[in-house]
């Protein structure tokens, strides 16, 4: 299974179960949780050998898969990135051709909310005849920015048809799926003042405070003009992002090779690049950055901010970054050839992404170093959580499958990792989607590879290995641990989740409300009205933004997909679609609240009648697990929205009163606390 291309037999799975997302078979919400108990699982695991780690720190972020040219953006407390497509990583070695990246038309896209854990989006088919934009060759170097047009967030990614033009995909997602809404290049050697650039490629793009977007783009080097290239270029790009709004100018970019990079920090634009290969005094192939006070420039020469790679890895080739500012921090994500010269002994062309610290200090750049020990974890993982199983600090021989919502494949013996998983007092199950045509067993440890078993899963056979089925067992687990997922056979694994009945405090303490944040446009408050429903107050059927009363932020879908099983957090005042809930009220008097993503309802993960279970969508049915009623907060107009699955005892519950984006949602013992306080506010 695994290294093949997944097409047609994917249609054929498909057909079996009549639900699919990104090309996978969605499980069945409804199939028997097979509970199991940790028997002679041991056993599976006999003589097995187990594949090993590429990696000797958090750098590269990802080892499953080459991925150079690396560009950055952070959207909804996530960074992600993507980045050219190098290819499969074959970890055994052997021969191997030499990258000539005339091959290349696809892009790749990973994401992470603590900056080592990175989710793999899987693979985006972007030129050829496979691709979003047939009219291109190549995908190269892309970059990526969204922005809000007509009241929906919408993403857009620019690439290089090899040295020849760029063109632009758009979606409603960061992950895809990605469309070409022009049919052709955006920028070519037609373009005014680009007829002389010799290297239509390598794009950036900067949209700035007042929502205009500009892009940045260019390279090579003429005859004899070293010092001077002038072959960097921007321009105003149009309010929809995929026109352009005037003539791209000329940046003066002393020695200038390629990879141009922006960044906005106060009210300064530094615009980066790399410099050429003719031993001038910047120095051969490293990151130089000039400043401006305009995004058009001029821009005034600075520094150095990155030196080759090969200073740091002894891998000395074309260097190519992106700069991203998240939770309070700056990044430099960056590419090298230090993992295909472990694999192959030498060079043979194929990059991976690097992610270190940067530092802006009184209007200059301070020189970053390059590691392989990478950065540290800004935040942890929450287990009591729907977790993607593409979600993984490390990994030894596993491969993923779709676009967006993806699965990992594992054979025998190869694992996967995520750090810093924070258990608190514990938990004592796991629930896992997962398929194994001929049965598996996953063992979940501690620590290390060779660190204490907490659990066993044992997967029993399906149809095939994308026929999922949800699967608990008993784990033994608590505080904040490294876990690794092992497999004894071939296995898909989908997502996990684990639960426990100390995923909370067990009585959650009031935290005063701070209503400091943006609000959707012109929200109005509803004012709840006694009533002789399930609660005692009843709203009118119709669209509601949610608003917490400790954090005053919002109900939404994470990462605005629609999708099944997507998680519920909060996040500030935007006004997008996952942000929007469609209340009715239904005919046993509990309402549901149906997501402005699509056909999918607020839902209790599993319809479990236990604390700290997940606030997610799902496919819209009304069965109990979507079902609510309101009951009013005495003295405010506030309510708290009581669950049908826990017969009323239970209540939607901001985790741990926590008033962060990103902050996930639950269901708890109900108190009243502010956390567990929600306005309906009429949304238009």
């Amino acid at each position: 299974m695994k290294n093949k291309k997944i097409g047609m037999s994917l249609l054929t799975f498909s057909l079996v179960a009549g639900l699919t997302t990104s090309g996978f078979v969605v499980p069945d919400k409804f199939s028997t949780r097979v509970e199991v108990k940790a028997a002679n699982e041991a056993s599976e695991f006999n003589g097995i050998r187990l594949a090993r780690s590429l990696k000797e720190g958090n750098n590269p972020c990802i080892t499953q898969k080459y991925s150079a040219d690396p560009c950055s953006m952070e959207y909804n407390g996530r960074v992600y990135i993507y980045s050219t497509n190098d290819g499969t990583v074959n970890p055994n070695g052997g021969s191997v051709k030499k990258n000539t990246y005339e091959q290349i038309n696809q892009l790749n896209v990973m994401s992470s909310s603590d900056m080592v854990n990175w989710t793999d989006h899987g693979t985006i088919d972007v030129a050829g005849r496979n691709g979003a934009a047939k009219w291109a060759t190549n995908s190269w170097a892309p970059c990526a920015a969204h922005k809000k047009i007509n009241g929906k967030e919408k993403f857009f990614l620019y690439f290089a048809n090899n040295a020849g033009g760029i063109g632009v995909l758009t979606s409603d997602s960061p992950t895809g799926p990605w469309t070409d809404p022009i049919k052709r290049p955006l920028i070519t050697k037609q373009t005014p003042n680009c007829g002389n650039v010799t290297w239509l490629f390598d794009p950036a793009v900067l949209v700035d405070s007042d929502g205009t977007g500009y892009l940045y783009f260019g390279g090579g080097v003429p005859s004899r003009k070293d010092a001077n290239p002038k072959t960097a270029r921007v321009v105003k790009l149009g309010s929809d992002m995929t026109s352009l709004a005037g003539v791209p100018q000329e940046i003066d970019a002393p020695w200038i090779l390629e990879d141009s990079g922006i960044n906005k920090v106060g009210n300064t634009y530094y615009y980066s690049y790399c410099t050429n290969w003719a031993n001038g005094p910047l120095g051969n192939a490293k990151i130089a950055y000039m400043t401006s006070n305009s995004p058009m420039g001029p821009f005034k020469y600075q520094g150095i901010c990155l030196d080759n790679p090969g200073s740091f890895f002894g891998t000395a080739g074309n260097n190519h970054h992106s700069i991203v500012q998240f939770k309070n921090k700056s990044y430099i994500v960056y590419h090298t050839e230090w993992l295909n010269k472990k694999i192959y002994g030498s060079q043979q062309g194929y990059r991976t992404a690097h992610v270190d610290e940067i530092t802006f200090q009184n209007g200059k750049i301070l020189p970053a170093r390059g590691t392989l020990k990478g950065v540290s974890q800004v935040s942890s993982v929450n287990p009591y959580v729907v977790n993607q199983a593409e979600n993984m600090s490390d990994q030894a021989g596993i491969s993923v499958y779709g676009l967006g919502d993806t699965a990992v494949s594992y054979n025998r013996g190869e694992w996967t990792k995520v750090s810093n998983v924070s258990f608190g007092n514990g938990a004592k199950n796991i629930t896992i989607t997962a398929g194994a045509k001929n049965g598996a067993v996953i063992k979940i440890v501690e620590g290390s590879l060779n660190g204490r078993t907490i659990g066993y899963v044992r997967i029993p056979a399906t149809n095939n290995s994308f026929s999922y089925k949800n699967i608990t067992a008993n784990v033994n687990v608590s505080g904040t641990k490294d876990i690794y997922f092992v497999a004894s056979n071939d296995v898909v694994i989908d997502k996990w989740q684990f639960s426990g009945t100390n995923s909370q405090p067990s009585n959650p303490q009031p935290s005063n409300p701070q209503p400091s944040n943006p609000q959707p446009s012109n929200p109005q408050p509803s004012d709840p009205q006694p009533s002789t429903t399930k609660g005692n107050v009843k709203l009118q059927d119709g669209w509601y933004y949610i608003k917490n009363v400790n954090s005053q932020k919002y109900l939404q879908v994470a990462g605005n997909r629609g999708v099944a099983s997507a998680n519920v957090e909060i996040g500030h005042g935007t006004g997008v679609q996952g942000q929007k809930w469609y209340l009715q009220n239904t005919s046993d008097g509990y309402i549901t609240l149906k997501s402005g993503l699509g056909n999918f309802m607020l839902d209790i993960a599993y319809g479990k009648n236990e604390d700290g279970a997940n606030l997610q969508i799902y496919n819209a049915l009304s069965h109990d697990a979507q079902k609510f009623y309101l009951q009013k907060v005495n003295g405010s107009n506030a309510v708290t929205i009581a669950t049908k699955v826990s017969n009323g005892s239970k209540s939607i519950d901001v985790y741990n009163h926590g008033k962060a984006d990103g902050t996930n949602v639950c269901q708890w013992k109900t108190y009243g606390n502010p956390n567990q306080q929600f306005i309906f506010e009429k949304a238009n």
